[in-house]
C-alpha cells in the first residue's frame, strides 16, 4: 500500500522547535520530488519546504525560510521537516506530500495537485 504517515506535531511555546517526519512505504523516495504543506484554519493550503526529484534543489516559502529545513533520507524512507523558532502563525496542519512528475522543488511547492498525500499532523503554536 503506497502512503505517507507524518508524526512529530504537538503544541509548542514561541521560540521553539520541532521536527516532523513523514515515513513513505510501498514506495521509494528517490524518483519522487517531496514536499511539506501546511494548511492554517480559513486558509488555503500552501507548499512551504520541497525538495526536487534528484536535481538538488530545495525551495522555501517566504514566511519560513532561514527557521525550516527539509530534508529526507533515502535508506530510511523518510523526510524531516526540522522548524526552529515557531511562531504562532505557524499553527496549522502540516501535510507530507510526494510526486513522481515535477523535476524541481519550486514545481513541487507551487502545484495544488500531487500524486501520494499523507493525512497530516497538527502543530499548534501557543504560549
Amino acid at each position: 500500500q503506497v502512503q505517507l504517515v507524518e508524526s512529530g506535531g504537538g503544541k509548542v511555546q514561541p521560540g521553539q522547535s520541532l521536527r516532523l517526519t513523514c515515513s513513505a512505504s510501498g514506495f521509494t523516495l528517490d524518483q519522487h520530488a517531496l514536499g511539506w504543506f501546511r494548511q492554517a484554519p480559513g486558509k488555503e493550503r500552501e507548499g512551504i519546504a520541497c525538495l526536487g526529484r534528484n536535481d538538488g534543489s530545495t525551495y522555501y516559502a517566504k514566511s519560513v525560510k532561514g527557521r525550516f529545513t527539509v530534508s529526507k533520507d533515502n535508506a530510511e524512507n523518510t523526510v524531516y521537516l526540522e522548524m526552529n523558532n515557531l511562531k504562532p502563525e505557524d499553527t496549522a496542519v502540516y501535510y507530507c506530500r510526494a510526486d513522481p512528475t515535477y523535476l524541481t522543488a519550486a514545481a513541487m511547492c507551487v502545484s495544488r495537485v500531487h500524486d501520494i498525500n499523507g493525512q497530516g499532523t497538527q502543530v499548534i503554536v501557543s504560549s
